[in-house]
């Protein structure tokens, strides 16, 4: 055989290798994002929230990965300061929690939906709550108070604008596209 055949032939091989290899991609994916859907959609039933935000969140902050770690000391799915989930631990009379607590998905995502949650509770007032209580769960509550404009009551575009920290800006964004890219996708739609 000349090499211009031998070339053909691993430019096949490869070609082949490459596609199989995007199948395998995108199923370990796909499983991966659905791995935690039920919990998610108990968890968003208890705390009365849509499951696509909950799983949007997960989605930005760990890929869907429980042992994720953040550098400030971020926990699991929903990357969960132990301070915060201590607070959520207290109100929810939960004893003998520990940090580690949040390596475990039900744990993590309780708390972290309890988050969210309370966070949507104090932006109730606002046209449209969750681009402040994403905020809030990416920067805290003190952040977002030095960013409200004039009208944030009626205006959560104007927030999302003022908002000073431009991680903290698309993160609003990200969580935002992705619930409602979850929701296109009918997600949790059955078991509303």
């Amino acid at each position: 055989m000349r090499a211009q055949q031998w070339i053909k032939i691993l430019l096949v091989f490869l070609a082949v290798d490459i596609v199989a290899g995007v199948f395998i991609y995108l199923a370990w994916r796909d499983r991966t994002e659905h791995s935690f859907d039920s919990l998610i959609a108990e968890v968003a039933r208890k705390y009365d929230m849509d499951p696509c935000l909950v799983k949007a969140v997960i989605w930005k902050e760990s890929r869907f990965d429980p042992r994720a770690e953040g550098r400030a000391g971020e926990r699991g799915l929903m990357q969960m300061l132990p301070s915060t989930a201590g607070d959520w631990a207290l109100a929810v009379g939960r004893k003998n929690f520990a940090a580690v607590d949040l390596y475990d998905p039900r744990t993590n995502i309780e708390a972290g939906a309890w988050y969210l949650r309370r966070g949507l509770n104090y932006w109730k007032d606002c046209t449209d709550p969750l681009p402040f209580a994403i905020a809030e769960y990416n920067a805290g509550r003190g952040n977002v108070n030095k960013w409200l404009p004039s009208d944030y009551q009626t205006n959560a575009a104007t927030f999302i604008e003022a908002i000073g920290f431009p991680t903290t800006k698309q993160y609003v964004q990200d969580v935002l596209e992705r619930t409602q890219h979850y929701r296109n996708a009918g997600e949790f739609a059955a078991k509303k």
